[in-house]
């Protein structure tokens, strides 16, 4: 009967039994073994720009490359395109190309779109010589397909790589 003797002013506040409205005011408190910190919550900014970011880390953690069966991984910046067959298991890069490579750029002059086709068969190429016949995953970076990816695209589903 002693508990239910609890006058209603006792209810009303926000304190009772020791509890506080506020529950995000933690105060820094020290000891011999137990150290305390306050509570930061923090939103997330921008996350239309972070989802393929951790969708491709989610696509490099489940498909791993082997020196048979290589991750082929692109990156197309606002000017140019980036092309690497990753072999994960050796952690070593079997073939790298990108639209800056004078050997592609130069003979003759090209514009970017013609020299991404250009690091499309360089890859091939290499495929050729590796006796490298599938690539185990096709990594964008989470990036859409632009005019230079669709180059580059098209070079490498003549091999094979990519159903067309």
């Amino acid at each position: 009967m002693a508990l239910l003797n609890v006058s209603t002013a006792q209810l009303r506040s926000p304190n009772l039994f020791g509890i506080y409205s506020t529950p995000f005011n933690f105060l820094r408190v020290q000891s011999r073994n137990l150290t305390l910190k306050s509570l930061v919550i923090r939103a997330r900014g921008n996350t239309r720009k972070e989802s393929p970011k951790i969708r491709n880390r989610r696509i490099q953690k489940k498909y791993n490359g082997t020196p048979t069966r290589p991750r082929l991984s692109v990156f197309c910046s606002d000017k140019q395109l980036y092309a690497t067959l990753v072999d994960d298991q050796n952690k070593k890069c079997l073939f790298y190309g990108s639209t800056l490579q004078k050997s592609i750029r130069e003979n003759p002059p090209c514009s970017t779109i013609e020299a991404a086709k250009r690091v499309g068969e360089e890859l091939i190429k290499t495929c050729n010589d590796l006796n490298i016949k599938e690539i185990s995953s096709y990594d964008r970076n989470g990036l859409a397909s632009g005019e230079r990816m669709q180059a580059f695209e098209i070079a490498i589903s003549s091999y094979g790589f990519l159903p067309r």
